[in-house]
């Protein structure tokens, strides 16, 4: 089960990320496991819309706090 998207711009429209929030209530507990999750797939979807690695767009990605 995907826990994000992204749409590329078109059209005269903005690229956009999207997030799943069913699949990531699931796979959470608590809030800051929430927070910390969605921040690790809106970290994978905008590298995947720029063409760069996570570890790019932030280097704290994948650190495991």
């Amino acid at each position: 089960m995907p826990l994000g998207g992204s749409l590329s711009a078109a059209e005269g429209k903005p690229a956009r990320v999207i997030i799943y929030r069913r699949p990531v209530e699931i796979r959470t507990k608590g809030r800051d496991e929430r927070a910390a999750l969605v921040h690790e797939v809106v970290v994978e979807q905008v590298a995947d819309l720029l063409g760069l690695s996570p570890e790019s767009v932030d280097p704290r990605y994948g650190d495991e706090d």
